[in-house]
Parts: structure tokens; C-alpha cells; sequence
């Protein structure tokens, strides 16, 4: 069995944020000891190693909590879900490109010495060429 801080340790994710995966219901200790302190299991470790790496992945808490609750044999709807965030990805990674090219139009209006429209573009929207 391990501490809250030991499986902290191992996973790298902070105590506040194990409680908080408490709390949701993500993660829960397998017992207390007398002292009240939280003991975990090799499998709640490896729960929490899980719940770390699908956040680094950029996984939803609600994703996660759906993905813990399917039966590792359920590959069809595992891949729904990988299919469906892989979308909003590649979204946000639109939604970034279209950013990036206002940006450098933006930036390319003016040459940093004389007058120029960065502080007013910044301000209005509606000097934008296009959907950012």
C-alpha cells in the first residue's frame, strides 16, 4: 500500500490534484489507517499513472471518467472517444493556424519604427481579414 505522497512521487501529480481526482470520483484510496491517513494499491497507482498520462494527452476529466468506466474489451467505443478528441485537436490546431496567420499580418502591418495599426487592430475586431 502507498501514501498519498508516495504515489504523488511516483506520478508526478500533486496531493491537492490526487484529492481533487478524489473528489471527482476519478481515484479513491483503498483504505485508511488508524491515523486517517489515505493508503493506495498497486492498482490505484496504476489508475492514477493512467489518469495522468490521458491528461497530458489533453483528455477531459469527463472523457477520462467515461474511459474508466468502459470494459478494457470495449475497443469500439475507446476508439470513439480517441476519434473524437483527436478531432477537437485538430480544431484547436485550425483555430491556432488561423491565429498565427492574423498575428502575422498583424505584425507585418508596420515596421516597429514609424506609426502603425498594431494597438488599434488589437482593439477592433473588425480590422481583421478574417476568423481567428
Amino acid at each position: 500500500m502507498f501514501s498519498i505522497g508516495q504515489i504523488s512521487t511516483r506520478t508526478g501529480v500533486k496531493v491537492p490534484t490526487i484529492r481533487y481526482y478524489e473528489q471527482m470520483g476519478l481515484i479513491a484510496a483503498e483504505e485508511r489507517t488508524e491515523g486517517n491517513q489515505r493508503r493506495f494499491s498497486q492498482e490505484g497507482l496504476d489508475r492514477l499513472h493512467f489518469i495522468r498520462h490521458a491528461r497530458d494527452l489533453g483528455l477531459s476529466i469527463d472523457m477520462i471518467r467515461h474511459l474508466l468506466t468502459i470494459a478494457p474489451s470495449n475497443h469500439a467505443e475507446s476508439h470513439r472517444i480517441a476519434a473524437e478528441h483527436l478531432d477537437e485537436v485538430r480544431d484547436r490546431i485550425a483555430g491556432l493556424k488561423r491565429l498565427e496567420a492574423e498575428l502575422v499580418r498583424i505584425k507585418d502591418s508596420c515596421d516597429g519604427k514609424d506609426e502603425c495599426s498594431v494597438l488599434s487592430a488589437f482593439g477592433d475586431h473588425r480590422q481583421c481579414a478574417g476568423g481567428h
